[in-house]
């Protein structure tokens, strides 16, 4: 069901979050390590909990405390997306490499129900997605490319659902 101007859906399934989550490699590890000392990203209250040894699974985590609470008392609408919002641009540079330039071109958020707890995001881009992008493309050549992320609790519950259109064009 979407009854909304963005076309998410509004009435999502629930999306548990995976309990064996792919591992980490030591490089991975430092690079999460860095990415939430980062200025920028640490203000949004949000926190990298997973990198994929391959770059392909990210997993977000967005603690509800003073940092992200609102005045109304639930998880604020910027630290959601702020958490989000670079995430799936810097798992697609990461896995297609140098050959290929990646840019947030859009993004679209729909807040579901009010956050009163962590919530948890898992992004995954699997590898029949990049021998597509690096299949279609010739030098030179760009395409949008679409993906979905939820914002869930610990049970499953969908807090926010956001759409990330990214730029991806091969160089040369």
């Amino acid at each position: 069901m979407t009854d909304s101007p963005t076309g998410i859906d509004r009435d999502p399934d629930s999306n548990p979050i995976d309990p064996d989550p792919p591992a980490e490699s030591l490089r991975t590890r430092l690079w999460r390590h860095a990415f939430n000392l980062l200025p920028a990203y640490r203000g949004t209250g949000g926190r990298i909990d997973r990198i994929g040894a391959e770059w392909r699974y990210v997993r977000v985590r967005v603690p509800f405390n003073w940092r992200t609470r609102n005045g109304l008392g639930v998880t604020f609408g910027g630290s959601l997306y702020g958490a989000l919002d670079p995430v799936y641009m810097t798992m697609l540079r990461r896995v297609l490499g140098d050959g290929f330039t990646v840019w947030d071109k859009s993004a679209a958020i729909e807040f579901i129900e009010p956050g009163r707890g962590t919530l948890y995001a898992e992004f995954e881009i699997d590898a029949a997605e990049t021998a597509t992008i690096r299949e279609e493309l010739a030098p030179g050549e760009s395409t949008d490319r679409e993906y979905d992320v939820s914002l869930v609790d610990g049970s499953g519950t969908v807090h926010a659902t956001c759409r990330k259109t990214l730029y991806v064009r091969r160089d040369g």
